[in-house]
């Protein structure tokens, strides 16, 4: 007797499965589990079967999309990204060409405090509808899972109107959504000469975040002139009594100890790390907490020195991958492109990447269970490439080489149908 589905991708030159018990960490970043001549059938938004072509005989399917061939993935997964804010910052970039210092573009109404102020005047529709159109580029890119920040308010009003923001995406748009409060993402002028009093304010908005269900993770920016390991340390720990996942943006600039911090204290992850110890990304070998990588930020601002993901992974440190899409200092929504920069600039091989960019991606916001794997009995997220092999995309860079996106089993965006695009060339 046949099996009947809703939906049956069939002729899949490569499926990636990245099937797997927990993050990948170290050498076992190396490994895909990849099935070749592959099938997969779906019914009521969940993956239902995984077989090879010779079981499509055994298969009745409502719909049929031949994949030609094609390589098939999960949904990607962002960690780290700041969707929801106002303005942008392009005039930026000329004074940066110019050599004019940060601090200086702050003094000129710049930077991160230009993005705040924006923020701020705008109405809560309006964030809505900005954010919808970026989550409808990274959509678009392949990303079926997301992160996303507050912490372009630094004031009560505005961060809890980002974070009704994010709610209302994680309950309209097709991407599934994992939020983050990042009150502390910069000290504001009204608090310069006392950053302890505006983390307590902060702290003070957790108890209505936890109740209106605005959040699951709490995160920090520990850095120089921002905020110290201390008190990231006591802001964190009070957020963690609370019920709160951590996260922080740690070391992106000084080895301060954020790195260590994460892993004292158990965060889910620990983000940038450009400037990340010896000591710190031994202690994060140690941890579950894993290293969110974050290479388009560091390439934008046109530094020299990126993350030591070689050393990370060789000493067994989960290593995720994200784009820190955000108008200051990566403003791209095509997380393909991170892949390239992840090959090209820490040095970490196309297995390496799509382990980092899947199954740890959805294990660092807290969708290990459910994200980042295709196989039988989770939700349906898969993305058909416009690609021969999983080593394609890293290598041709800068256009976007997504064919189709399946979200829960339902076609969410496609470029072009399967059958009109060209035959590839042979799998290597």
């Amino acid at each position: 007797m046949k099996q009947h589905v809703d939906l049956l991708l069939m002729n899949i030159g490569q499926l990636l499965t990245m099937e797997s018990i927990g993050p990948k960490e170290g050498k076992d970043m190396q490994e895909l589990v990849m099935l070749e001549d592959a099938v997969v059938g779906i019914t009521n938004g969940k993956v239902v079967l995984i077989g090879e072509r010779e079981s499509e005989e055994g298969i009745q399917a409502a719909e049929v999309i031949d994949c030609q061939g094609k390589l098939v993935s999960p949904g990607l997964v962002d960690p780290h990204t700041h969707v929801v804010f106002g303005g942008s910052r392009e005039h930026e970039m000329a004074l940066k060409q110019q050599g004019v210092p940060y601090l200086e573009i702050l003094k000129q109404g710049g930077g991160i405090l230009s993005t705040v102020e924006h923020t701020r005047q705008a109405t809560e529709d309006h964030l809505y509808e900005k954010a919808y159109f970026h989550l409808d580029r990274m959509l678009s890119h392949g990303v079926t899972t997301a992160e996303i920040k507050s912490g372009y308010g630094l004031d009560v009003e505005t961060e809890l109107k980002q974070l009704k923001v994010a709610k209302r995406l994680q309950q309209n748009h097709p991407i599934d959504l994992v939020s983050t409060f990042l009150g502390a993402h910069a000290i504001p002028h009204e608090y310069k000469d006392d950053p302890q009093a505006f983390l307590d304010e902060m702290v003070g908005m957790l108890d209505l975040i936890k109740i209106e269900e605005l959040a699951e993770f709490v995160d920090i920016f520990t850095e120089t002139g921002v905020f110290t390991v201390e008190q990231s340390r006591d802001y964190l720990t009070r957020a963690q009594e609370k019920g709160f996942g951590l996260k922080i943006h740690a070391d992106e600039i000084d080895p301060l100890g954020g790195t260590e911090l994460a892993a004292d204290l158990g965060a889910s992850s620990a983000d940038h790390l450009v400037g990340a110890s010896d000591e710190g990304i031994k202690k994060l070998a140690e941890s579950k907490t894993i290293a969110v990588l974050l290479p388009g930020t560091t390439f934008y601002l046109g530094k020299e020195t990126f993350a030591r993901a070689r050393k990370m992974i060789d000493e067994g440190v989960r290593v995720a991958l994200a784009t820190d899409f955000n108008p200051g200092s990566c403003p791209t929504e095509n997380i393909q492109l991170i892949m390239t920069f992840a090959a090209l600039k820490l040095n970490m091989s196309p297995e390496e990447i799509w382990n980092a960019m899947t199954v740890n991606a959805a294990y660092a916001i807290g969708r290990g269970e459910q994200a980042g794997q295709v196989v039988v009995g989770r939700q349906a997220d898969l993305v058909i490439w416009d690609a021969p092999n999983y080593q394609y995309l890293p290598y041709h860079y800068g256009v976007n080489h997504v064919n189709t996106v399946i979200k829960n089993g339902q076609i969410v965006s496609r470029r072009r149908e399967v059958s009109e695009t060209i035959s590839l060339s042979p799998k290597s």
